[in-house]
Parts: C-alpha cells; structure tokens; sequence
C-alpha cells in the first residue's frame, strides 16, 4: 500500500470530484485545505499532526471586537490634550509579530508630510475604533523621530 503525504491525499481527493457536478464540493474544499493550512481555520490539537503544530480553538466573538486595521488607517491621531498631531498611515507587523504604528505628521491633504514609527501599543483607541490617542505625544516630538520609509522590494 502507497503511502500519500497531506497535500497528496487533498489533492487526490479534490481530483477524484466528478466535473460540474462536484465543482462546488471540490471548490469547497479547496478553501477548507487552504484555511487549515493558513491557520485561519482552527480545530483541536490533533496527535497525527505532521509537523506537530497544534492548532488552538479561539473564540471568534472576542476577536470581532477587536479593531479592523482597515477602519483604522487614515485616521487623526490626536494627543491627550486633543491636538492633532498626525494620522495614521499603516500598521505593520514585524517578522516576530510585533506591531507598529505608522504616522503620517505634517503636510497637507497627504502631501508633504512625513512618516514615523512609534509602537502600536502606545496607541489608545476608544471601544468603536473612533478616536485614536498617542498620550504625551505633540507633533514636534513625532517631526524629530527618524523617519520612517516603506521597503521599495
């Protein structure tokens, strides 16, 4: 008896799918091998695991209540004093899944302005992801940090 590794017997098993009728179901379970092997699907820890990485269930009511990075970019970032002091650019993650905050100080309509980093967990951002503070901060302490450039390639 042959033996098949993990992505052999998925895709033996989506290819054993009768066309048209089954392209639903091979589809579907397209999705279903691409998200087990994203880790967006979670299930319980599973002995057989291959490379043993134990896949942990997560309760998916408390992240809902976390912050899209997409609402958040783009917008004012004030200080505890409630002065404008730049905007939000983007949110990066580095490579051991720490977070940064990129903001945009200065300039006008996006133009002319520069880009610096701070940690994102200096940022404080209300319940509805409305208000974003930086405490301490004022826009000439943000106009004397390094600035910051994104990676061209």
């Amino acid at each position: 008896m042959t033996r098949l590794s993990n992505s052999q017997a998925a895709a033996t098993a989506l290819g054993s799918f009768r066309p048209f009728a089954g392209a639903r179901l091979r589809v579907g379970a397209a999705l279903i091998v691409a998200a087990m092997c994203s880790g967006v699907l979670t299930t319980q820890p599973h002995p057989a695991s291959a490379q043993g990485v134990q896949l942990l269930q997560l309760d998916v009511k408390v992240i809902a209540k976390g912050y899209r990075a997409s609402s958040l970019i783009g917008k004012e970032v004030r200080n505890d004093k409630n002065e404008k002091i730049g905007s939000l650019d983007e949110i990066i993650i580095d490579k051991k899944q720490v977070l940064f905050a990129i903001i945009q100080v200065g300039g006008f309509l996006g133009v002319g302005g520069r880009l610096v980093a701070v940690g994102y967990d200096q940022l404080q951002i209300d319940d509805l992801g409305n208000k974003i503070t930086l405490p301490g901060a004022s826009k000439e302490q943000l106009e004397k940090l390094d600035e910051f450039r994104y990676q061209t390639s």
